[in-house]
C-alpha cells in the first residue's frame, strides 16, 4: 500500500509539472476597439472557425450563403466562429455595413497588423483556420473547392474542406488533410 501511496503521489507531481496547452496568445480589436483574445472568449467550445474576409473581396462576400448553413449547421455542436477582417483601410463602420449587408451571424474581429495571419498562416480571403480544443491549428485553407483559380469557378463545390475538417474535429478526430489552396484575394495587398 506504502508503495502505492509514493507511486500515486509521484505521478501527482508529475502531471502538476507538464504545462497544460496554452492557447496562442492574441488580442484583437473588436468593431468597438476592444481588445479580445478569441480563444478565451470561446474557451468552453470544442473548435475554433476564423473566416478571413473582406469587404470589397467578391469572391468572400459570395461565400456568405455558405458560411451562413455552415454557421447554423456547427455552432449548436460547439464550434466558435470568428469573422477576421485584415484590412486595416476597413472601418468598424464598414464592416458593420458589410456584416448587415450580407446577414452574417457571427462575431467579427479586426486584423490591422495581420497578428492572427501570420498565426494561422493564411494569405487570402476568404480562407480559413480551425483550431480544436486544445487550441491547436487543426486546419487552414480553403471552404470548399467552388473556386479552381481566379476567374475559374465550378458550378457548384466537389469537395468541402471546411465541413468535412469541422466534423472531424468536433468528433475529436484528426483532420484528413490539415491544409489547403485558397483562392481569393491577397491579404498581402492590403495597406498597412
Amino acid at each position: 500500500m506504502r508503495g502505492m501511496s509514493r507511486v500515486l503521489s509521484a505521478l501527482v507531481a508529475l502531471t502538476l509539472a507538464i504545462p497544460l496547452a496554452a492557447a496562442p496568445a492574441v488580442r484583437l480589436p473588436d468593431l468597438d476597439n476592444r481588445l479580445v483574445d478569441p480563444f478565451l472568449a470561446a474557451e468552453s467550445s470544442k473548435a475554433i472557425v476564423f473566416l478571413f474576409t473582406s469587404v470589397d473581396c467578391p469572391i468572400s462576400n459570395r461565400y456568405a450563403p455558405v458560411v451562413q448553413r455552415l454557421y447554423e449547421t456547427f455552432a449548436a455542436q460547439g464550434a466558435a466562429f470568428w469573422l477576421v477582417y485584415p484590412n486595416p483601410a476597413e472601418s468598424p463602420a464598414v464592416i458593420r455595413d458589410h456584416l448587415k449587408a450580407f446577414n452574417y451571424p457571427v462575431h467579427a474581429l479586426r486584423d490591422p497588423k495581420h497578428e492572427l495571419v501570420k498565426l494561422t498562416g493564411v494569405s487570402v480571403t476568404p480562407e480559413v483556420a480551425i483550431f480544436d480544443r486544445a487550441r491547436s491549428l487543426v486546419y487552414h485553407g480553403r471552404i470548399d473547392d467552388r473556386y479552381v483559380s481566379l476567374g475559374v469557378e465550378r458550378p457548384s463545390a466537389t469537395r468541402h474542406d471546411l465541413a468535412d475538417a469541422l466534423t472531424a474535429t468536433l468528433a475529436g478526430n484528426r483532420v484528413r488533410e490539415a491544409a489547403t489552396q485558397a483562392v481569393g484575394c491577397y491579404i498581402a495587398d492590403f495597406v498597412q
